[in-house]
């Protein structure tokens, strides 16, 4: 197995570390935010090494086709499973219904690029989806940490800790919805212009059938 693939694993493997994290039998940890502290490194781990597993594919030429599978599965997984333990985890801030919102968005978008790899063509990620991606990560952080601290205090520096989760957390479900959007248009073009290219064919072969003596 190749370095890339390597850190793509490593990135499955952190999922259920960050569940065990998030769940109550971590709390022996400490009260004082421990918990907090090490889900939200870990899952900030997990982000980097997102990026990194594609970087290094590209630039080592080693992109394989169980790296093609697994760095998606591993993307939605992790997704998916910090709004779900966070749904328990800080109610306050991930509600049931905004999990649901960002979940179904990462398997539609899943869908629509299986669907468009199996007419022969691809569905390139929108600046609006690389935006969601970096917002997510904020939200996913930040609403770990509001889970101890509502703010944190360095001085005359106060920074709203449960506020930005909140802001963070809305702004990412409005992200998705519109991200989503923008990958269904775009699909939508193309596939009903592979869908004409593939009529226009259709006629020529039968005219030139017709015309053949």
């Amino acid at each position: 197995m190749n370095l890339p693939n390597s850190i793509t694993m490593s990135r499955i493997a952190m999922i259920p570390l960050l569940l065990w994290i998030l769940s109550p039998h971590f709390a022996w940890l400490g009260s004082n935010g421990e918990q907090e502290i090490a889900a939200s490194v870990l899952f900030v781990l997990a982000s980097i090494t997102d990026g990194l597993d594609g970087y290094l594919a590209r630039k080592r030429k080693q992109i394989t086709t169980i790296g093609m599978l697994l760095d998606p599965i591993a993307d939605k997984v992790m997704v998916t499973a910090a709004l779900i333990a966070l749904v328990a985890y800080n109610p306050e801030v991930v509600k049931v219904w905004i999990a649901v919102v960002i979940i179904g968005r990462e398997f539609l978008v899943s869908g629509l690029r299986s669907i468009a790899s199996s007419e022969g063509f691809t569905i390139e990620a929108s600046d609006l989806g690389k935006l969601k991606t970096v917002i997510q990560i904020v939200s996913v952080v930040s609403a770990i940490l509001a889970h101890h601290w509502n703010e944190w205090q360095f001085g005359v520096i106060v920074i709203p800790l449960k506020w930005i989760a909140i802001t963070a957390i809305y702004f990412t479900v409005l992200v998705s919805v519109i991200s989503a959007i923008d990958y269904f248009v775009g699909f939508w073009k193309k596939i009903d212009h592979a869908s004409k290219d593939r009529r226009k064919a259709f006629v020529l072969s039968r005219r030139k059938s017709a015309s053949a003596p």
